[in-house]
């Protein structure tokens, strides 16, 4: 076991070459953040980084691609705080059933989130379960990709939802995939609930 002396010697030597890091990063730019995987949280988090940018006095705009048939606590908190905060979705696929509706659903989601990224008021921009409706064709993903890719240098732009594209993750600046280790609706059969999944 250490001593305090030994600990103190020890985290002094992490603290000089942590601040020898951070001060060779000046870099500074709007990034494009993508949250995959099929693990729950990818939402929360963008949520959470939603939250810390109005603390920050940023406006943020929140668009969801696929959830809007249904009242989510995060919606009513937005509200309050002055988000602009966009359910634009008809509900999963499997409820909707149907293509057409789909496609043009996403499209007018789309077409907010593109009026977000070109609005220089907007300092950071949501994009809520994009990867889902990029995964169904129900938008080009060149189309995307390029929109993105001219952002505004400052915008900082989040996309959620289970398996991006790759060539969505080979252009995003920041990628976490979200893990499934063990989930209580599948091995439980516990329901959906208010302030855990909406």
């Amino acid at each position: 076991m250490r001593t305090d002396e030994e600990h103190a010697a020890k985290m002094a030597k992490k603290k000089a070459a942590h601040d020898r890091i951070v001060a060779a990063k000046q870099v500074e730019k709007g990034l494009l953040i993508v949250h995959t995987g099929k693990g729950k949280g990818k939402t929360s988090a963008a949520l959470g980084m939603v939250v810390r940018a109005v603390g920050h006095g940023k406006k943020v705009g929140v668009v969801q691609f696929v959830k809007g048939a249904m009242a989510t606590g995060e919606s009513a908190v937005f509200e309050r705080l002055g988000v602009e905060f966009k359910p634009m979705g008809e509900g999963f696929t499997w409820d909707t059933q149907d293509r057409a509706k789909d496609i043009a659903s996403a499209r007018s989601a789309w077409d907010e989130v593109k009026r977000m990224i070109a609005d220089p008021s907007y300092e950071m921009v949501l994009a809520d379960e994009l990867n889902i409706v990029l995964r169904y064709d129900y938008l080009p993903l060149d189309e995307v990709l390029e929109v993105l890719g001219r952002r505004p240098e400052m915008k900082h732009v989040i996309v959620t939802g289970r398996n991006a594209p790759d060539a969505l993750v080979e252009a995003a600046d920041l990628v976490t995939e979200m893990t499934l280790v063990k989930h209580p609706f599948r091995e439980q059969g516990v329901k959906a609930q208010p302030g855990i999944e909406y």
